[in-house]
């Protein structure tokens, strides 16, 4: 397919995508909205951690650590005082947090650069690390990281939380985001420094022959997934309103990482459809929690009956799918022309 065609395919795929938007935003009700919302900080979230375990091929499960750093700065630095005076009422808040108000968006670009900090600090000594031993240690960490924040009373309110957070969240906002950490992915795949990845990924011997510096790579990667992380997070919260350290727990790491595995490990446009089918597919099938009535086997209600269902289907997907949605291939409009002449030829 020309290139020249390709390029006016991507105009309109695009102008499409944004007209969308619009739309979802002027005629979504509040619930949709939301889920709509939700799928796009997935992408951001499930971009992040494919540059980690995918590309990079380090198996990290710390990511919900660094989106509780990024929701908590993020909140902190964008409550009002007023705000802050009636959360904290158990212990005063910290003097120098109890008059700060930033505007949103250096208070995100903050949230960011924190998770990436502390991303670089844990990940320097832990990217030495293996296989299983690092996806314990980066859960330990992340594990930590929530218990701090539990008992740090007087910076993050505790186990109490914080609520009442302005609604930043904006549907122009989240997917504005989703739509630069798309654009900065691909960017960022397609650069030496993209490559370098998956060369330590595939056999970091022969990288280190080539000249590149393998623990420079992973610390860097790890410390922009932390960045994206810590983004997302903040995005989470400001959408919910409300923020606790309950949020953060491994549940959370595991439904990025689980899109990660459906979308398919190394493809980023993988991990895009994967966010949107499986946030949808939840609020989907959320009607199983509650009372069914299904002719011969009637239910009062089992909490929890919804995710044994969506696990045993992603079991089903990944026993007869190991390489996910996608594999490591990328989305392409050659990819369609490809797939409609063998569909052709199959037919002849």
């Amino acid at each position: 397919m020309p290139s020249r065609k390709n390029t006016l395919l991507n105009v309109l795929a695009i102008t499409v995508l944004v007209g969308f938007v619009i739309l979802a935003h002027t005629t979504f009700g509040s619930f949709s909205l939301r889920i709509f919302n939700l799928c796009g900080i997935y992408v951001i979230l499930a971009l992040s951690l494919n540059l980690v375990n995918g590309f990079t091929g380090l198996f990290s499960l710390g990511h919900s650590g660094f989106m509780a750093i990024g929701a908590y700065v993020s909140a902190l630095l964008t409550m009002s005082p007023a705000q802050k005076e009636v959360n904290f009422f158990l212990a005063p808040i910290v003097p120098a947090l109890a008059t700060i108000q930033l505007p949103f968006p250096v208070a995100l670009l903050l949230a960011g650069s924190t998770a990436a900090l502390i991303g670089f600090l844990i990940g320097t000594p832990v990217l030495r690390l293996h296989d299983d031993y690092l996806a314990i240690a980066t859960l330990g960490f992340s594990e930590i990281i929530r218990v701090l924040l539990t008992n740090a009373q007087t910076i993050t309110n505790g186990a109490l939380g914080l609520k009442g957070l302005p609604r930043y969240s904006t549907t122009f906002t989240v997917w504005g985001m989703a739509f630069l950490t798309i654009i900065f992915m691909f960017a960022l795949i397609r650069s030496a420094f993209g490559r370098s990845c998956m060369a330590v990924r595939d056999n970091e011997i022969a990288a280190q022959a080539m000249g590149i510096d393998i623990a420079k790579i992973k610390i860097q990667s790890f410390t922009i997934a932390s960045f994206l992380a810590g983004i997302g997070g903040a995005l989470l919260g400001h959408l919910m309103n409300t923020i606790d350290p309950r949020m953060f727990t491994f549940n959370l790491t595991y439904n990025i990482l689980l899109i990660v595995v459906l979308g398919g490990n190394g493809s980023l446009s993988g991990s895009i459809f994967a966010a949107i089918i499986i946030t949808i597919g939840m609020e989907a099938l959320r009607f199983l929690d509650g009372p069914l009535n299904l002719i011969f086997i009637q239910t009062q209600g089992l909490p929890g009956l919804r995710m044994v269902i969506f696990s045993l289907l992603l079991l089903i997907i990944v026993i007869y799918r190991q390489q996910g949605l996608m594999g490591r291939r990328e989305f392409s409009w050659n990819m369609l022309s490809s797939i409609k002449l063998r569909q052709k030829y199959a037919h002849n």
